[in-house]
């Protein structure tokens, strides 16, 4: 996936160590309270290729392809039952 696709997946951008000149930042997206995907640090990724993981599972759930990962979101998203 792209930067760009990351972005259009509604995640948002968190810097490591802003305020000690680091420019080092990944993408997150907190979906419900305990179900966050994730993305790894812009220093590890190679060629413009992004992945987003499911936060904090063993083992890693790991996604490469941009619709997959969108629809996936649609799906949950859509699953949502609100509580109030």
């Amino acid at each position: 996936m792209t930067e760009r696709e990351i972005e259009l997946l509604g995640m948002r951008k968190e810097n490591i160590n802003e305020y000690e000149g680091d420019d080092s930042y990944y993408y997150v997206l907190d979906l419900v309270n305990g179900l966050t995907f994730i993305t790894e640090c812009n220093t590890q990724v190679e060629n413009n290729d992004w992945n987003v993981d499911v936060f904090n599972t063993e083992p890693t759930i790991r996604f490469t392809n941009f619709a997959e990962v969108q629809g996936l979101l649609n799906k949950l998203s859509n699953a949502i039952v609100s509580n109030g």
